[in-house]
């Protein structure tokens, strides 16, 4: 995924930077109902993985098999399951668009992270959670169907998102900087790249080169 040539159109200044920004008024302090989404593309959890994964755990005692099936797909999502559409740099361009439209407005950006066929998304909504990821899946499914014959992409049908999408409550504000580690050093653990900030596409300053 190329780093260079992309400039997003909103203002990339305004995003969130949590305990780095001086706001001009009083805010809410942070955390507070921060949540981590994860979106996962469309064929990035093929039916047979997951049908596989729940065959291997269900030897697991009841109230431990939710947990080790999430750590299951996480680890099949890390592989790159899937068309990887998001590897396309017009493609994760308008995802960052998407998901800096309504920063601020409904929610506060505090840290993301686009991956080739998911995304983790750390924010604090002060909107209804389900529309917001609708919004975003909207906009990007949209332009995804208006350019993919255009640039030849190779999409997973006509709906580009899985349904779900995983969320987590970071309710600790002692747990805030080492979720916002964890998702910036998402691209070093895919072995996508050796330091965090040689991956373009996520919250984290890029490297100067």
């Amino acid at each position: 995924m190329s780093r260079d040539n992309f400039t997003p159109s909103v203002n990339r200044a305004d995003v969130w930077k949590g305990w780095e920004r001086q706001p001009s008024v009083s805010e809410r302090p942070i955390p507070y109902d921060v949540q981590l989404i994860t979106l996962k593309l469309a064929d990035a959890l093929p039916q047979c993985t997951q049908r596989a994964i729940s065959k291997e755990i269900r030897d697991y005692p009841q109230a431990q098999r939710a947990l080790q099936r999430r750590q299951r797909l996480e680890e099949v999502l890390q592989q790159g399951e899937g068309c990887c559409l998001l590897r396309h740099p017009r493609m994760a361009a308008e995802l960052i668009d998407a998901l800096e439209q309504h920063n601020r407005k409904r929610y506060k950006l505090i840290a993301w992270c686009i991956m080739p066929n998911h995304a983790h998304v750390l924010l604090e909504p002060t909107y209804s959670m389900p529309r917001i990821v609708q919004a975003w899946k909207t906009a990007t499914t949209r332009w995804m169907l208006l350019h993919k014959d255009e640039l030849q992409l190779k999409t997973p049908g006509r709906m580009l998102w899985m349904r779900d999408y995983w969320d987590r409550y970071i309710p600790e504000p002692r747990d805030l900087a080492p979720t916002i580690q964890q998702i910036h050093n998402s691209p070093v653990t895919a072995g996508l790249c050796n330091q965090p900030d040689e991956w373009r596409w996520s919250s984290l300053p890029a490297k100067a080169h």
